[in-house]
């Protein structure tokens, strides 16, 4: 898998295409220049959504190391030797601090992918409105 994050639309030469369309009533240079910046933001938001969720992956495999370490330890410390070793009160607390760490580190990816979508999310955000401001410049207002 390549891992460019080179903008794939950057050698594509909108202008190019709205001028030969011909189209009355309408700048070919600046629908090209609008075109090309929601391109922009379209890439520069995946892009951070790509980072976000590799940065999700990775921690996602942090954690699942650690809990293997954990657990393999865990499992020194209440393995009984004999029928009389066995201690509820242990393995009840145990069982407790693991459901806690588990329920905090569902916590914390879902708040790196609350993040994640969120930030990309405000890209696109910010793209829309400048469209709507653009938008407006260009339609005449009714007298």
């Amino acid at each position: 898998m390549s891992k460019t994050t080179e903008n794939p639309f950057a050698s594509f030469d909108l202008s190019k295409m709205f001028a030969d369309m011909k189209l009355p009533g309408i700048d070919p240079a600046s629908l090209a220049a609008t075109q090309q910046k929601n391109m922009e933001a379209l890439t520069a938001a995946n892009k951070r959504a790509y980072e976000g969720y590799q940065a999700l992956a990775k921690r996602q495999g942090e954690i699942f190391k650690e809990n293997m370490e954990e657990f393999a330890s865990m499992l020194k410390g209440v393995t009984p030797s004999s029928a009389s070793d066995i201690n509820p009160a242990k393995q009840a607390e145990l069982m407790r601090q693991a459901a806690e760490k588990a329920l905090a580190n569902l916590r914390e990816l879902s708040e790196m992918m609350t993040q994640t979508n969120t930030e990309a999310f405000a890209v696109i955000n910010q793209r829309l409105k400048e469209n709507m401001e653009e938008l407006k410049k260009h339609i005449p207002t009714a007298k």
